[in-house]
C-alpha cells in the first residue's frame, strides 16, 4: 500500500513538474488610447495584475484554458487556451457587451449598430452622485431635459428626450421593464439613491432596438446594476447640502469566494426639505445581490427597493406668485376659523416598492449563449390630501340634516391607494460568429393594479365604516413580445442590421373611478415593429449609418379616463456619422420621427400632477444632434453637445373654451428647438478633477396652440463639480471628497409647467389655484450646493 501511495505521489508531482508555464501579455486600450490601472485577473486562480502607464500587462500561468477578466469600471471577459506564450490585446471600448452586460445584450447596441445612443459610465455617475435622482445625473446627455417638482433634483423628478416626455422613455434594469404598466411612467422617487448601484447606463434616442415592456417613442434607457467584484471591499458615503439635504450610503461586497460566489449590498437614506416650501423628501432604499459565476455560467439573484414620503409639490404656482414668491407651495392650503392661511401637515405621497430579479446567462460554446430572467415587483402606497369644503357625494358620503339644514359639504382628509403586482419573464438566445450575430428573444409580463380610496377624517360628515373604500377599480394588463434581430457583414466595410418584433397587449379595467363613474375597459392590440439599418466604415476613423424603425404604442390608463384614445404609430429615420480618433470623437445624426396619432401633452395636469394627453393626428420631430469628446491635452478635455430640432403638429385641431378650433401647424408642447450642453474637465494634478457643466434649453410652449402665455422662457445654467481622490491612505483604500455647486450664476429659471386651454377666468380645477392666465410653473432652485465624503475600505 505504501508503494502504491509512493508511485501515485510520484506520478502527481511528475505531472506538476512537466506542466509548462506560459506568459500571457498584451496592451489594454480604449480605442487607440492606452489605459493605465486596468485590473487583469485570471478567474479561479488568484493570479492577477494591473496595466502600467503604457497599458501593458503580463501574467505567467500554467498551461490550460482560462477566462481572463479585464476590469476598468466596465468589465471584459476573454477566454484563452494557453498552450504557448501569447499576446492578447484588448480594447475596452467594447466592454459594454460582455460579462455582466450579457443581461443587456438583447436590448443594448454598440458602436457598430445604426442606432443613435449615448453611454454614461459608473465613473461619470459617481462624480456627481450626492443624492440627486438619475434624471438629474443625466441632465448633460445629448437632447435631454430634466425636471424636478421640488426644484433641487431630489424627490419627484423626470426627463424628456427629443421633447418626448418620461412616459415615452422605455426603461429597463438588467433588461427587465421598469415602466409602470398603466401610467407608462417611471417614478425614480421610489428608487432613492439607485445611482449608487448602477454600473453604467445607455440612452438610445428614437425608436432604438427591440426592448422589453412598452415600446419606446422617444428613447430607451437601459440600466445595468453593479457587477460582482473580485475582492472584498466596503464603502461609506455621506453628503450634505442646501435645503437640509443629506445622504447616507453604506455598501459592501464579499468579493469572489471560492472562485464562484459573491455577495453585495447597499443601504441608503436621503432627506431633503426641497427648494419649494414644504417640498420635503424622505427616502430609504436598499440593494442586495448574490452572484454565482464559473467559466460558462453567470447567475444573479437581486432585490432592490425603497420607500418614499414626499410632501406634495405638483400643484405649481401662477405667474404672479412666480414673480413675488417663487418658492410658495399651495399644496395643503386652507383657512382656519380666523381666516388665516394654514397648511395640512400630512399632505404627502407615500409609496413602497420592492423588486426581485433572477438572472441566468449560459454560454454553451464560443457561438451559442442564452439569457433567462424572472422578475416580480410589489408596489403599494397612497397619497393623502386635505379637502376643504368638499362635496360629500364625491367621497361616497351622504348629505344629512343638522339643526334643520341639509349638510352637503365638509372638510375632510382622503387617501387614494394603489396596490399593484408586476411579474413575468424575459429570455433570449444568441448565436455569434465573426461576421454574424443573431438574437432571438422575447418577454411575457403581467400587471395587476388595485386603485381605491378612503376617507380617514371628516369634520361634519357622518362617516361610513372606518376605511371603507368610496371607490374601487382594478386594472389588469398582459404584455407579450417576441423578436429576432441580426447584425451581419455584407462586405468588409458594410454591415446590415435587421430587427423584427411582434407584440401583443391586453388591458382590462373594472370598477368605478374616484368621481363615481364606471370605468370598464377591455382593449387588445397586436403590433408588428420592424427595424433595419446599414453601417458603413469608410476607414478606422469614419463610420456612417442609416436606420429605419417602426414602433406602435398603446394608450395609458389616464388616456382612457379622458376619452376614447387611438394607439400611436411612429416611423423613425436616423442618418448618422461617427468620427473616432485618439483625441477627438464626434457623433452626429439627423433624425425624422414621423407620428400618426401621437399622444401629445395638452399642457393640462390631473389631480396628482400627471400630464393629460390627446391624439394629435399627424405630427413630426425633425432634428440634428451632435456630441463630441475633445482631448485638448492630458489635463483638459471638452465634451459639447447640441440638438437643433423642429417639432410640429400638422393641421392641429383641438378644443379651446369648449369649441373645436383648427390651429394649423403648431409646435408640439414641451419641445424646445435648441438643447445644448457642455462639460469642461480639467485635471491639474493626479487625483484632482474639476468640471464646469453647462446646459442651455431654448423656449418651449406648454400647449399645442402656441398660446403666448403658455411659453416657457429659455434658460442657461452652469454647475461646478470638484472631486479629489486620495489613495494609499492609512486605514482606507481611498478617500474621495466631492463638491457640487449647482446653478453657480443664480439663474431663476423654470423647466416645467402646465397650461389649461379653457376659460381662464375659471379656477384651475386640478390644483385649486386661481390662475389669471391659465398657466402654472415649477420653479427650479437658485444657487445651491452638495458636498460629500466617501471612505473606501
Amino acid at each position: 500500500m505504501k508503494n502504491v501511495l509512493f508511485f501515485l505521489s510520484l506520478l502527481f508531482f511528475s505531472m506538476q513538474a512537466f506542466s509548462q508555464n506560459y506568459t500571457l501579455q498584451g496592451t489594454v486600450t480604449e480605442g487607440e488610447t492606452p489605459l493605465e490601472g486596468v485590473s487583469v485577473f485570471a478567474t479561479g486562480t488568484g493570479n492577477g495584475t494591473q496595466t502600467d502607464e503604457s497599458g501593458s500587462y503580463s501574467l505567467t500561468l500554467q498551461e490550460g484554458n482560462y477566462t481572463i477578466l479585464f476590469s476598468f469600471g466596465n468589465r471584459k471577459r476573454v477566454k484563452v487556451d494557453l498552450n504557448q506564450d501569447k499576446v492578447l490585446n484588448v480594447d475596452m471600448s467594447t466592454a459594454e457587451e460582455v460579462l455582466d452586460e450579457v443581461f443587456l445584450s438583447s436590448v443594448r447596441v454598440n458602436a457598430q449598430s445604426p442606432i443613435s445612443y449615448s453611454n454614461l459610465s459608473n465613473e461619470e455617475i459617481q462624480d456627481r452622485n450626492l443624492g440627486q435622482d438619475i434624471p438629474a445625473l443625466m441632465n448633460y446627455m445629448p437632447n435631454v431635459v430634466t425636471t424636478s417638482d421640488a426644484g433641487a433634483g431630489i424627490g419627484y423628478t423626470g426627463l424628456r428626450v427629443r421633447g418626448s416626455d418620461a412616459t415615452r422613455v422605455n426603461v429597463t434594469i438588467n433588461g427587465i421593464p421598469v415602466n409602470d404598466a398603466e401610467s407608462q411612467g417611471v417614478f425614480w422617487v421610489n428608487m432613492g439613491d439607485f445611482a449608487s448601484s448602477v454600473e453604467n447606463l445607455q440612452l438610445q434616442r428614437g425608436v432604438g432596438t427591440s426592448t422589453n415592456g412598452a415600446g419606446a417613442f422617444g428613447a430607451s434607457l437601459n440600466i445595468l446594476t453593479d457587477g460582482y467584484k473580485e475582492e472584498a471591499s466596503a464603502e461609506l458615503a455621506n453628503s450634505v447640502g442646501s435645503y437640509n439635504t443629506f445622504k447616507h450610503t453604506l455598501e459592501f461586497t464579499t468579493g469572489l469566494m471560492d472562485g464562484h460566489w459573491a455577495f453585495a449590498g447597499r443601504a441608503s437614506k436621503i432627506r431633503s426639505d426641497g427648494y419649494i416650501d414644504r417640498a420635503d423628501t424622505d427616502l430609504k432604499s436598499y440593494f442586495l445581490q448574490g452572484t454565482y459565476v464559473d467559466d460558462n455560467t453567470l447567475v444573479k439573484a437581486i432585490t432592490f427597493g425603497g420607500s418614499e414620503s414626499t410632501y406634495h409639490a405638483w400643484n405649481g404656482i401662477d405667474a404672479a406668485t412666480l414673480r413675488e414668491d417663487r418658492t410658495y407651495n399651495p399644496a395643503g392650503s386652507y383657512e382656519d376659523e380666523e381666516g388665516r392661511e394654514q397648511f395640512y401637515e400630512n399632505q404627502t405621497d407615500n409609496y413602497k416598492q420592492d423588486h426581485y430579479q433572477l438572472l441566468w446567462n449560459e454560454e454553451y460554446n464560443q457561438r451559442w449563449s442564452s439569457n433567462l430572467a424572472l422578475h416580480y415587483t410589489y408596489g403599494r402606497g397612497y397619497y393623502e390630501e386635505f379637502e376643504e369644503d368638499a362635496a360629500l357625494t364625491e367621497f361616497g358620503l351622504q348629505p344629512f340634516i343638522a339643526e334643520g339644514e341639509e349638510v352637503t359639504t365638509s372638510d375632510l382628509v382622503g387617501r387614494k391607494w394603489l396596490d399593484n403586482d408586476f411579474f413575468g419573464t424575459t429570455f433570449s438566445l444568441n448565436y455569434e460568429e465573426e461576421a454574424f450575430d443573431v438574437v432571438l428573444g422575447g418577454g411575457w409580463n403581467k400587471y395587476i393594479g388595485d386603485h381605491f380610496g378612503e376617507v380617514i377624517y371628516s369634520r361634519f360628515a357622518q362617516n361610513n365604516d372606518p376605511y371603507e373604500p368610496y371607490y374601487e377599480n382594478t386594472g389588469t394588463k398582459t404584455d407579450f413580445n417576441i423578436y429576432g434581430k441580426a447584425n451581419f457583414a455584407i462586405t468588409e466595410k458594410l454591415a446590415a442590421y435587421i430587427d423584427m418584433q411582434l407584440r401583443t397587449i391586453n388591458y382590462e379595467t373594472e370598477g368605478v373611478l374616484d368621481d363615481g363613474q364606471q370605468f370598464n375597459v377591455d382593449d387588445s392590440f397586436t403590433f408588428f415593429n420592424p427595424k433595419t439599418g446599414l453601417t458603413y466604415e469608410l476607414n478606422p476613423a469614419n463610420q456612417f449609418y442609416f436606420s429605419y424603425g417602426r414602433a406602435n404604442r398603446e394608450p395609458q390608463r389616464s388616456d382612457y379616463e379622458n376619452g376614447d384614445p387611438e394607439h400611436e404609430e411612429l416611423n423613425d429615420y436616423e442618418l448618422g456619422w461617427r468620427y473616432n480618433t485618439p483625441n477627438i470623437q464626434i457623433n452626429s445624426n439627423l433624425y425624422l420621427m414621423d407620428y400618426q396619432n401621437q399622444l401629445v401633452l395638452t399642457g393640462g395636469i390631473d389631480d396628482v400632477g400627471a400630464f393629460v394627453r390627446e391624439n394629435s393626428g399627424n405630427s413630426y420631430r425633425l432634428g440634428l444632434e451632435v456630441d463630441a469628446t475633445i482631448r485638448i491635452s492630458d489635463q483638459i478635455n471638452v465634451r459639447p453637445n447640441i440638438a437643433i430640432s423642429r417639432n410640429k403638429n400638422v393641421d392641429f385641431v383641438s378644443t379651446l373654451n369648449g369649441e373645436l378650433v383648427e390651429f394649423g401647424d403648431t409646435d408640439i408642447s414641451f419641445s424646445p428647438e435648441i438643447v445644448a450642453g457642455n462639460i469642461i474637465g480639467y485635471t491639474p494634478v493626479e487625483g484632482l478633477e474639476l468640471k464646469l457643466l453647462s446646459k442651455f434649453v431654448g423656449e418651449q410652449y406648454m400647449s399645442n396652440i402656441e398660446a403666448e402665455n403658455s411659453e416657457l422662457n429659455s434658460y442657461f445654467i452652469n454647475d461646478f463639480n470638484v472631486q479629489y481622490t486620495w489613495r494609499n491612505v492609512p486605514l482606507f483604500e481611498e478617500i474621495v471628497v466631492t463638491g457640487l455647486v449647482n446653478n453657480i450664476f443664480n439663474e431663476k429659471y423654470v423647466s416645467n409647467g402646465y397650461y389649461f386651454t379653457y376659460d381662464v377666468e375659471n379656477p384651475d380645477f386640478a390644483t385649486g389655484v386661481e390662475t389669471l392666465d391659465g398657466a402654472g410653473y415649477y420653479p427650479q432652485a437658485t444657487t445651491n450646493f452638495l458636498a460629500g465624503l466617501t471612505l473606501k475600505f
